[in-house]
């Protein structure tokens, strides 16, 4: 089975799917996480949060611990930021998804939201994975900014070998010599990610690319490769966002790419909910 043992189809062949109450994660039925970079207030929140359930996604994504490369930069509200989370994800029935960045916080953050998120930059952190493995909450896990797939993969192997088995792989671009774009996105991960393990894969096209233009493309062609989300950064007034701001998109233009990906789904034989209706392909089985 080679070096990563738990995650390979060798170990699992069907695909593993991740429940949290009614939505899955992983099966027929496409999911959305979209929402702020980083929770920035307590009206944004609510704000940002009618706004992802109007459009159909069904998980708000939103930080409140930010690493970022530069210490001067907006860190983020922290528990404050988990509060205002909180209460926008129940007043809008929405699960919440956020990044956890050091062991000291996993306990604090799983008390208030559904998914546990490690970032890139953590994607080796092994204190951070073997904790997070302890967690009965499902951990997505970022590509790192410099991972091979199967650095990526044995990263996830830590979790599963620490007896969490709800891991979520998430392709968030990697570093390359092109400096039009972020990152590289790279589609072919998913894919691959598909061969080689049982685990379900998610894109993120605002990180991967750093661009709101180019969100909307190449969204869609994630979808077309055989991806099991999305997670989107949607912001009402981008330019005023304190982190992020060039790559989210506007709630007008999220609300058109929710469009646009029901007819991807409907054509790859994908399930997709938009404005709260699931939308079937008519394959089910």
């Amino acid at each position: 089975m080679g070096l990563y043992k738990l995650a390979s189809r060798e170990f699992q062949a069907e695909d593993t799917v991740i429940c949290i109450g009614d939505v899955t994660i992983g099966g027929r039925e496409l999911q959305v996480m979209a929402g702020p970079c980083a929770v920035e207030s307590r009206e944004q929140a609510l704000e940002i949060a009618k706004i992802v359930k109007k459009g159909g996604a069904r998980i708000m994504r939103g930080g409140a611990y930010k690493p970022r490369t530069s210490p001067y930069s907006f860190q983020g509200l922290e528990e404050k930021g988990l509060e205002y989370l909180a209460e926008a994800g129940r007043a809008a029935g929405l699960l919440l998804v956020s990044e956890v960045m050091d062991t000291r916080s996993v306990d604090l953050i799983a008390n208030y939201v559904d998914i546990l998120q490690i970032g890139a930059r953590n994607m080796q952190n092994f204190a951070l994975l073997r904790e997070v493995a302890k967690s009965n909450k499902p951990v997505l896990l970022k590509r790192g900014l410099s991972a091979t797939i199967e650095e990526w993969i044995m990263a996830a192997e830590y979790i599963l070998a620490g007896g969490n088995s709800q891991v979520i792989l998430c392709e968030r671009g990697i570093r390359t010599f092109e400096t039009f774009t972020r990152n590289t996105l790279d589609l072919s991960a998913v894919p691959v990610i598909k061969q080689l393990t049982h685990l379900p894969v998610i894109v993120d096209p605002s990180h991967g690319t750093g661009r709101w233009e180019l969100v909307n493309p190449m969204a869609k062609a994630a979808i077309a490769a055989g991806a099991d989300g999305l997670i989107i950064e949607v912001h009402p007034q981008p330019s005023e966002a304190l982190s992020d701001g060039p790559q989210s998109l506007k709630p007008e233009r999220y609300m058109q790419l929710m469009k646009e990906l029901e007819q991807i789904a409907l054509c790859v034989g994908r399930n997709f909910r938009t404005s709260g209706v699931l939308k079937k392909t008519g394959t089910e089985g």
